[in-house]
């Protein structure tokens, strides 16, 4: 079946979560703009609860947030039965390796360091 976004098929319904409104209109204008749908949240504890119930094919964290921050998210996700298999994508200014493997350790699939292009957030979920 072809993708509507030219990217990966499978990808359809993205979760994105970061605290700050700016870059939460941004994602979902990237997101929209190539055919996703965007569920968006505003914490890490609030982006846990709508993957379990909306079940999305992707999750976009950002580290740094009240209410549960992203590694505190991936961490959770990662452990719950229903969502283990969701693949998980970390969105930080957060540059140095530390946090990256930090990220990966606790089962992030990928890492996008902000500020970042359009096509720096497509490329990643096409790779998926």
């Amino acid at each position: 079946m072809p993708s509507v976004n030219g990217n990966n098929p499978a990808i359809r319904k993205i979760l994105i979560a970061d605290d700050s409104a700016t870059e939460r209109v941004n994602l979902t204008r990237i997101l929209e703009t190539a055919g996703y749908q965007v569920i968006p949240a505003q914490s890490g504890n609030e982006a846990r609860a709508l993957a379990e119930s909306q079940l999305p094919d992707l999750v976009i964290l950002d580290i740094m947030m009240e209410d549960g921050d992203g590694y505190q998210a991936c961490r959770a996700l990662k452990r719950n039965p229903t969502t283990k298999s969701i693949p998980v994508v970390m969105i930080s200014s957060k540059s140095n390796s530390v946090d990256k493997q930090w990220a990966q350790k606790l089962g992030a699939n990928a890492y996008i360091v902000k500020p970042y292009t359009d096509e720096d957030v497509l490329q990643q979920i096409a790779a998926f």
